[in-house]
């Protein structure tokens, strides 16, 4: 149990931390443009990490030859991530761009577990999680409604 608070606790930490990232990167993006911050944005998180790592790592890097080379597509899929949502928030503004980013990944989440995709266990999807799309999707609608 303690081990799910934890999880819980560090899932809403990330989607804290993501929506001010966000904004951040626009911000920085109005000065100095889209690529050029994701760059930035990148190099300060490389430094972050590595200096995390040297502080606190516990593993191994030997065995990233073992790893599926799918996978380091992570870094990749970063950049494009950081260019797409600073693109997103300075035009959508950061409410609305977060809540289509929130829907588009519980979305493709569902489909990688309905799936098993990328050595994912599988995990069945069903019309509960049907119906809790559509009903974030119905929220979003709602919430752009001018009132």
């Amino acid at each position: 149990m303690e081990s799910i608070l934890i999880a819980i606790f560090y899932s809403i930490l990330a989607g804290s931390f993501v929506a001010a990232q966000n904004v951040f990167s626009t911000k920085i993006s109005e000065k100095i443009g889209m690529w050029e911050t994701t760059v930035i944005v990148h190099l300060v998180g490389l430094i972050f990490a590595i200096i995390l790592a040297l502080i606190l790592g516990k593993g191994s890097y030997k065995g990233l030859g073992e790893v599926n080379k799918i996978y380091l597509l992570a870094g990749a899929l970063g950049v494009i991530i950081i260019f797409s949502v600073t693109m997103g928030v300075s035009t959508l503004g950061a409410s609305f761009a977060i809540s289509l980013m929130v829907i588009s990944q519980l979305t493709f989440s569902t489909l990688i577990d309905a799936y098993g995709l990328f050595g994912m266990d599988k995990i069945p999807f069903n019309t509960t999680k049907l119906a809790g799309l559509i009903i974030m999707v119905i929220g979003l609608v709602v919430f752009k409604l001018k009132g």
